[in-house]
């Protein structure tokens, strides 16, 4: 899974890339580390069209990006943001609704 650390990071990966799926998760979330695998599943199946960001080290990537709750998934396209799925406070995200907003944006 290829972590990004610095809006830099971020912008160079989605310049060189067309379509990328990006995790916003945090350490100290249980809500995150629950879904880290299930995200994991996505990473396997198009590993070089997934990134993830560790919101402890990135506050101002939540901040360009508006994400209020993790985990949070973001997808880009052309290097904007195409859709978005956030998670809910206090219950984070499951399988289903991760692989039914791939199956919507791809």
């Amino acid at each position: 899974m290829s972590k990004i650390d610095s809006g830099h990071d971020l912008d160079n990966v989605l310049g060189s890339m067309g379509k990328v799926f990006v995790l916003f998760y945090a350490s100290w979330c249980p809500f995150s580390q629950r879904f880290l695998p299930i995200f994991d599943k996505l990473v396997q199946s198009r590993p070089r069209s997934c990134v993830c960001i560790k919101t402890d080290d990135n506050a101002r990537l939540c901040e360009r990006y508006s994400v209020e709750v993790v985990p949070t998934v973001l997808f880009f396209e052309n290097g904007k943001v195409a859709e978005r799925l956030d998670g809910s406070a206090g219950v984070g995200l499951s399988e289903k609704q991760l692989a039914d907003f791939v199956n919507d944006c791809c």
